[in-house]
């Protein structure tokens, strides 16, 4: 009897599963059969047929029951529920699978999008949607275009391929060949080589995200953006367009055509609407001031502000630069591109020619025409020393003025309470006799050939010269001497090394008040300015000390 009731029962739940899965018929104008479509019922005119929950008007229909297969034509009219309408020319639906294929003017809409194609397949039962015949989609923010592609309908992610092209409402397109878009929230995963072309810039990237709403983006792989003159990369870039703002972690580069000028380092933020860059970790900026030659500025801390022409570069901390014919290192560095001055700060030393330059603050002034170097200042405590094989040559005052000559240093005139020692060599280099004067107003210096040619001494005080071997070591040092040769950077690459010094410099500028910053006016004492007319009381070459 049990066995009995169970039977009854499977086949009542076989009969209603059939029943529920059957195609149901609604409304025709007219319903037959014809023996050239045999197992098929053939409806016409205002055709309405429902299955599983969809429902599907028509003009004419072919439905086979027993295959649960309906192939509809004219007018097409697909509904899933409220939220789903498909439109197109011709439908085959296969309630097995509960997948639909359509084609000719295919249209699809949501809540969130419109897609149009050739040729579409509906998975009902995964909720996806599939072409292969080129397809467009539309919604709020964006019309994206793809040869192939996939509709998630429960997730709103639409997966593109091949020539896809996003078009914002904005103007801006993005192209890629692999994305995969939001219609909900208007975020694209991007996946190899794509691109986003705005009326301000161009992105290159080959693996991201973009929100194509708000106009921000993160990209993390390949990627660069290229501004009209300027090219910025790194191995991760954030990047929002309403502000104007991108910043770059790793390998970050910033190349400039237009000021032929490189920035680098390993993490920067870049600030379009403001015309600054700053930039930390290994930070360098780097600008070709000559064929083959350029300098190479490093800082802890980097900033480059300023327009096309009009760019200031300022570094922080343990700063060093670097060229062929000049090097330096302070704590802080200001450079403006415009009127070429440099300042450093914070016990600056500066080496050219071999003459190791040392005072409170150092300015380095360029022709901004020419890029060359054209003047020195050393405000307050100038210092220079020369190493000679015997010594050191050295030059004290409380100003310096230096003048280049094709990037050479050719002559310093060092101003109130001078003093100088002066290593004396013959034709023959060979040393005899050591040079130590004092002079209350300037002591004029001329270099040739990387060596001092000539000393012109204004009001001396004292003045005497020792041999050699009679030159008591007291003397040989003014107050003050620090030599400061391992410092020196020596290649581009120096310029990142730390030196111990550097710990006891930042200790000493923590524990000391800031001093209120030296003008020129608070320096030198307003007297009568020296030209090339004065003539000095002493002016001899260093031939005078030759031997006869």
């Amino acid at each position: 009897m049990k066995k009995i009731i169970l039977f009854i029962l499977l086949a009542v739940s076989i009969v209603g599963y059939s029943q529920g899965r059957r195609i149901k018929i609604l409304q025709a104008d007219n319903t037959f059969t014809d023996p050239k479509y045999p197992d098929a019922t053939i409806t016409l005119g205002n055709v309405f047929v429902e299955h599983a929950g969809a429902t599907m008007r028509c003009d004419k229909a072919y439905i086979y029951q027993e295959k649960q297969l309906i192939k509809a034509m004219g007018n097409v009219v697909v509904n899933q529920g409220d939220t789903i309408h498909q439109y197109s020319k011709y439908t085959d639906y296969d309630g097995k699978t509960q997948i639909a294929t359509s084609w000719g003017k295919v249209l699809l809409e949501d809540e969130l999008m419109t897609l149009e194609t050739d040729t579409l397949k509906f998975d009902r039962v995964e909720q996806k949607l599939y072409y292969n015949y080129k397809g467009t989609i539309k919604d709020t923010a964006n019309v994206l275009v793809s040869d192939r592609g996939k509709y998630h309908l429960k997730t709103n992610k639409f997966e593109a391929f091949d020539n896809v092209l996003v078009t914002n409402r904005d103007g801006s397109t993005l192209d890629s060949d692999h994305l995969e878009y939001y219609t909900s929230t208007g975020v694209a995963e991007l996946f190899g080589p794509s691109n986003i072309i705005s009326e301000d810039n161009t992105i290159y990237t080959e693996k991201g995200t973009y929100d194509s709403k708000i106009h921000r983006a993160y990209f993390t792989e390949n990627s660069k953006i290229f501004y009209k003159d300027v090219e910025i990369k790194g191995d991760s870039l954030y990047y929002d367009k309403t502000k104007g703002f991108a910043s770059a972690t790793g390998n970050f580069k910033m190349t400039d055509t237009v000021n032929n000028s490189i920035v680098k380092g390993g993490y920067a933020e870049v600030y379009r609407l403001k015309d600054s860059v700053f930039v930390t970790k290994r930070a360098v900026a780097i600008s070709e001031l000559e064929a083959q030659d350029s300098i190479y500025i490093h800082g802890q801390k980097l900033m480059v502000l300023g327009k096309e022409n009009d760019r200031v570069v300022k570094a922080f901390n343990r700063v060093k630069f670097f060229k062929s014919d000049l090097q330096g290192k302070c704590d802080s560095l200001v450079s403006n591109e415009r009127t070429g001055l440099t300042e450093l700060f914070t016990k600056p030393v500066i080496w050219a020619q071999g003459n190791q330059i040392t005072g409170d603050t150092i300015h380095l002034i360029s022709n901004p025409k020419t890029e060359q170097l054209d003047s020195l200042k050393i405000i307050s405590n100038g210092f220079m020393i020369k190493k000679d094989s015997a010594g050191f040559s050295q030059l004290k005052g409380r100003v310096m003025y230096g003048k280049f000559l094709e990037n050479k240093l050719r002559s310093l005139n060092i101003i109130g309470n001078s003093e100088s020692i002066i290593y004396i060599r013959d034709e023959k280099d060979e040393l005899f006799g050591i040079d130590k004067k004092q002079s209350s107003n300037n002591i004029f210096i001329e270099i040739e050939d990387n060596k001092i040619s000539a000393v012109s001494y204004f009001k001396a005080i004292t003045a005497k010269t020792y041999p050699p071997s009679l030159f008591p070591e007291e003397e040989k040092k003014f107050k003050g001497f620090i030599w400061r040769e391992e410092e020196q950077p020596l290649t581009k690459d120096d310029i990142f090394k730390h030196d111990s010094i550097d710990d006891v410099i930042i200790e000493e500028d923590k524990e000391k008040p800031k001093p209120k910053k030296k003008t020129l006016e608070d320096i030198i004492p307003k007297k009568k300015e020296f030209n090339k007319t004065d003539t000095p009381k002493e002016k001899p070459s260093l031939n005078t000390f030759k031997r006869n």
